[in-house]
């Protein structure tokens, strides 16, 4: 079995991907709340709105469907991003644009455009997923990329978890951590069956 993990892992990663962010936030003055951030105070003295921003940095995973650069991630890993970038098992990095999210089922789908061919993780069949069939799941948890964890399928159709709107989730007892957000779930054959999306303790 543990050459049956080995051959998958290897079959997939490359088409799983590191997937950073950038968010632009506005801060606040060191004023607010006193006389000097009042607007007219500021008016009346002429001082000269300050305007503060930081940077902040998220990361996450997600899955090359398409060798022309379409991959699956979460929402939450691009939620409010400024700027993408996508870091590939070889060392490419590419930027990417969100070409389309939807918040209620926790699903975005990014696009990177390039002319060359880039490896891909073959998309397969949930439905026929079953309770205690083996999964794997790959992902960069922690900024650690490519790290792979194995377990069995502990329930499928899972609705009650609360997280999104539209639930269909797909329980396993695999090893995820954060980071893993956005990475691939893949059967014995090395099929993209799920999105890593959630962890419960």
């Amino acid at each position: 079995m543990s050459d049956t993990f080995a051959e998958v892992s290897a079959r997939v990663q490359a088409g799983v991907v590191a997937v950073s962010t950038e968010r632009i936030v506005a801060s606040y003055t060191p004023f607010r709340g006193l006389p000097f951030d009042n607007p007219r105070f500021r008016r009346f003295f002429r001082v000269p709105q300050r305007q503060r921003e930081r940077r902040t940095q998220g990361l996450g995973s997600g899955v090359l469907v398409s060798s022309d650069g379409y991959i699956l991630t979460n929402h939450h890993v691009i939620e409010n991003a400024d700027r993408i970038v996508i870091d590939l098992t070889d060392g490419r990095s590419y930027q990417a644009r969100i070409v389309g999210t939807d918040e209620s089922s926790d699903v975005a789908v990014l696009k990177v455009d390039t002319d060359e061919d880039l490896p891909t993780v073959p998309i397969g069949d949930s439905d026929q997923l079953k309770v205690g069939q083996w999964v794997v799941a790959i992902g960069n948890p922690f900024g650690l990329q490519h790290t792979v964890t194995y377990g069995i399928v502990s329930a499928v159709g899972r609705g009650d978890v609360g997280i999104v709107d539209v639930e269909d989730f797909i329980q396993t007892d695999a090893a995820i951590n954060p980071g893993n957000s956005g990475g691939a779930l893949v059967n014995i054959n090395g099929e993209l069956i799920g999105i890593n999306t959630a962890i419960t303790s």
